[in-house]
């Protein structure tokens, strides 16, 4: 009985860390969304700010592959 309920923590904990994934996506949406806002307001300046633009998208991703990591940590550790 004591090994379901700690799987059934691992899962669950799995899944709430799963969610940064989600929120990783939403926020690599949020930076594209304002980036291309902004190039439309001002096309001369767009050029300049795709190196802005490429580190937010990393910043983003990375959050989001740590929470993966974290949930498969989470799901397999013994």
């Amino acid at each position: 009985m004591e090994g379901d309920i700690a799987s059934m923590g691992q899962f669950i904990g799995a899944g709430l860390a799963a969610i940064g994934s989600g929120a990783a996506a939403i926020g690599v949406g949020n930076v594209a969304g304002n980036f291309l806002s902004g190039a439309l307001r001002n096309p001369s300046a767009a050029g300049d700010q795709t190196a802005t633009l490429f580190i937010g998208i990393a910043f983003a991703e990375a959050l989001g592959i740590f929470a993966f990591l974290v949930a498969l940590l989470l799901m397999f550790a013994v």
